[in-house]
């Protein structure tokens, strides 16, 4: 959406939202409050009474898309990450609900996010509902009812934002896109390791073993 309509627009329109988010499934948008108009207290109020995660952009609360495939996903890699930052007192990692304020207007909720102590000195946890600023990894598993648009802007979104490094992780191509830019990544298939990078040096996964989540034992 370009930044005049956004200065201007109160409520969106059908077209407005193809625009921003692509061919999105309508059932994902909250109509009340009306797009365009919503706020950060209303993604609080809707998790506390409804137990549902909305992401809100630009006025507009996005539902967050999971699935079954995914909530495994994402549960096995919280859990290797939450391994592997224990044992090396890094700092700590964020599940499915851990929202993050990435600018004024903007919260994101990645599926699984991880934060250096770097980022707090002090190394206590934030109290409060979400994150104030970008965790240094943030991780999507994708689902079939997210647009390739939503997902580009999420990029531009985490980056600018000050996060490190982005997984896109494709339960059904089983593949894995590890992004350092928005526009610069690795993509990685089973039979190859998905490392930590310079965000979680010495982390490393078999993508076949993450995968393996999946399939029925033998």
């Amino acid at each position: 959406m370009s930044p005049a309509i956004a200065e201007t627009l109160t409520e969106w329109t059908a077209a407005d939202l193809v625009e921003r988010f692509g061919p999105i499934r309508l059932h994902r948008i909250r109509s009340h409050p009306a797009p365009g108009t919503a706020t950060e207290q209303d993604v609080i109020d809707i998790h506390d009474r409804e137990d549902r995660l909305f992401e809100l952009v630009d006025g507009v609360l996005v539902e967050k898309a999971m699935g079954t495939h995914e909530s495994v996903l994402a549960v096995a890699l919280s859990a290797l990450l939450r391994d592997f930052v224990k044992s090396t007192k890094s700092g700590f990692v964020l599940g499915a609900d851990g929202m993050a304020r990435l600018a004024p207007g903007l919260i994101r909720i990645p599926d699984v996010s991880f934060v250096s102590w770097d980022q707090l000195p002090n190394k206590i946890i934030p109290t409060g509902p979400m994150l104030d600023f970008a965790p240094q990894l943030a991780v999507e598993v994708l689902s079939a009812s997210n647009t390739k648009r939503e997902m580009d802007q999420k990029l531009v979104d985490y980056f600018e934002a000050g996060v490190e490094l982005v997984w896109y992780v494709d339960p059904r191509a089983r593949t894995v896109k590890l992004h350092s830019s928005p526009a610069s990544f690795i993509g990685l298939e089973v039979g190859q390791t998905l490392a930590g990078g310079a965000a979680l040096p010495g982390f490393s996964v078999d993508v076949k073993d993450l995968f393996a989540e999946l399939e029925t034992p033998g």
